[in-house]
């Protein structure tokens, strides 16, 4: 009997420890979270001021002829995943919103990728997303490297993003939008009445500016892939953290039962011991 009761013990403390790691889980995910929607309001004001200087700048140049801004050439995908695990199927609800695609695939996260290969999905390029919020920048800027000699060479007539986007809710929602082509009526394009100070051909500075802008989409898509999976990892970890405090409830009713058969087994013994005593 001191037997069982010691393996149930063990199983309450392995039990415990595990609810331990879990907690400590989703704490860290909810201090990422946190501060990565705090950058994000950073990104997107600097994405808001390179789009519309984008479209002052594409204002100066010739309107293009309606059907002639057609894409030519592949659709790139860059395609945010999971980085790590215990995050349920974020990773598969991203790739599933790739499905029936055959351009190359950009893809970021380490998890994701794994995933990619089970499904059969080729990798153009892949890097792994950052621990860390802090090294998205980078990431930005890699995948903007990656992307320019197909564009320039003209093998890339189109760039999507796709990612998942966290609600404040804890909602997610799988988002696909459209880089290039550049949009001619982005926000910003409308003539104005003084043509704004430049030191650049209008060329020039577009091609400048459209780097800028990418640096700046991308930076933003990796941010809210982040926060997704992060919210993923938490919503995983509550669920988790709702089974461990059921079977501590369990193995905690079942240590009693055990303990309680324990002490009627010993009460047992020691009433027959004085029985057989005093009939002695």
């Amino acid at each position: 009997m001191s037997e069982r009761l010691s393996d149930v013990a063990a199983r309450i403390e392995g039990v415990r420890q595990l609810g331990s790691v879990v907690s400590a889980m989703r704490g860290i995910a909810g201090a990422r979270i946190q501060k990565a929607r705090e950058e994000l309001k950073a990104v997107d004001a600097y994405a808001a001021i390179v789009e519309a200087a984008l479209g002052r700048s594409l204002a100066l140049l010739p309107r293009p002829a309606p059907g002639s801004g057609a894409a030519e050439g592949r659709t790139v995908l860059i395609v945010f995943a999971g980085e790590q695990g215990f995050a349920g199927a974020f990773s598969q609800k991203v790739l599933t919103a790739i499905a029936g695609d055959d351009g190359p695939v950009f893809l970021v996260g380490s998890r994701g990728a794994a995933h990619a290969a089970e499904r059969g999905i080729a990798i153009a390029w892949q890097r792994a997303m950052p621990a860390r919020s802090d090294g998205i920048p980078k990431l930005a800027s890699d995948l903007v490297d990656a992307l320019y000699p197909d564009i320039a060479a003209g093998r890339t007539g189109a760039v999507d993003t796709v990612y998942c986007e966290a609600s404040r809710a804890g909602d997610l929602s799988i988002l696909r939008r459209r880089l290039l082509p550049l949009d001619p009526d982005v926000p910003g394009a409308a003539d104005e009445a003084v043509e704004p100070l430049r030191n650049l051909p209008p060329e020039t500075l577009v091609a400048e500016i459209t780097a800028e802008f990418l640096h700046a989409r991308l930076m933003r898509a990796a941010l809210h892939a982040f926060v997704a999976e992060n919210q993923a990892r938490m919503s995983a970890m509550a669920a988790a953290r709702r089974d461990v405090d059921r079977r501590l409830a369990e193995l905690g009713a079942a240590f009693r039962q055990v303990r309680q058969e324990a002490i009627t087994a010993e009460i047992i013994e020691l009433a027959t011991g004085t029985a057989a005593s005093s009939s002695a």
